[in-house]
């Protein structure tokens, strides 16, 4: 199965990660939307895309309507947008932990069910979520990720088998630290924090991964790619651990 001429939707499509998977969908054929909160990061992208908060559901309605009408009905949708704050748990505010849920489940949850009628019309559809290791183990000092990307995972693994009759699969790739603008926000703070060297910092990083090494967004990218072909047709309600041997 080709992905050449399906409309793809990614979310937090202004850099890192997203912006890779836009890049290698729209590389294969795909016409492909990208959905950011910051316009100028989507211009940068030069493709279709929509100033979108995924938090917030009826922008999400309105921006999924708007790229519908310029580029037809969504057959893959990228849950990708996130963010991730490192606090002791000790100190953690309730609201800390709200917006935590709001962008990385509530977002992912906001733009799979405005991407679903189309779906369930053509009866084929693939729905990604960019979850982490987070949802698979824990981590120190950041709980409410954790929480949340572990919240990512189960609902994939529902959704899957709600769906599983209907001709679409869900997914999640699960990477371990990616070399993004986010990761190197965590370097920051843990230098910050520590007073190590971002050397250091990011060796102590690395050291989870088994292969020393950090993931690279086309990697993640490639994954997507993979889930959407017709050799990962049986995939569906899994977490893919995209992290070198950690898990």
């Amino acid at each position: 199965m080709s992905v050449s001429g399906r409309h793809i939707v990614v979310t937090g499509g202004g850099s890192g990660v997203g912006a890779a998977c836009a890049k290698a969908f729209a590389g294969k054929g795909a016409t492909v939307t990208i959905f950011g909160r910051t316009e100028e990061k989507l211009i940068a992208q030069s493709m279709p895309y929509q100033v979108c908060d995924v938090t917030d559901a009826d922008a999400v309605s309105t921006a999924f309507e708007a790229a519908r009408t310029v580029s037809g009905p969504i057959d893959v949708v990228i849950a990708n947008a996130g963010a991730v704050e490192s606090i002791p748990f000790a100190k953690m505010r309730p609201d800390v932990l709200q917006a935590m849920l709001a962008v990385n489940v509530m977002g992912v949850s906001n733009v799979w069910q405005a991407a679903l009628p189309d779906m369930r019309q053509s009866g084929w559809g693939r729905m990604i979520a960019i979850a982490s290791t987070a949802g698979l183990r824990g981590y120190p000092y950041v709980s409410a990720y954790c929480a949340a990307k572990h919240a990512v995972v189960g609902l994939t693994r529902a959704l899957g088998k709600e769906l599983a009759r209907t001709g679409i699969t869900v997914n999640a790739i699960c990477p371990g630290f990616v070399e993004t603008p986010m990761l190197e926000r965590s370097i920051d703070n843990i230098v910050e924090k520590t007073g190590m060297t971002r050397e250091q910092a990011a060796e102590a990083l690395k050291a989870d991964n088994p292969q020393g090494r950090f993931i690279q967004p086309k990697e993640v990218a490639d994954t997507a790619l993979w889930l959407c072909s017709d050799g990962a047709i049986s995939m569906n309600g899994q977490a893919v651990s995209l992290a070198g041997g950690e898990l």
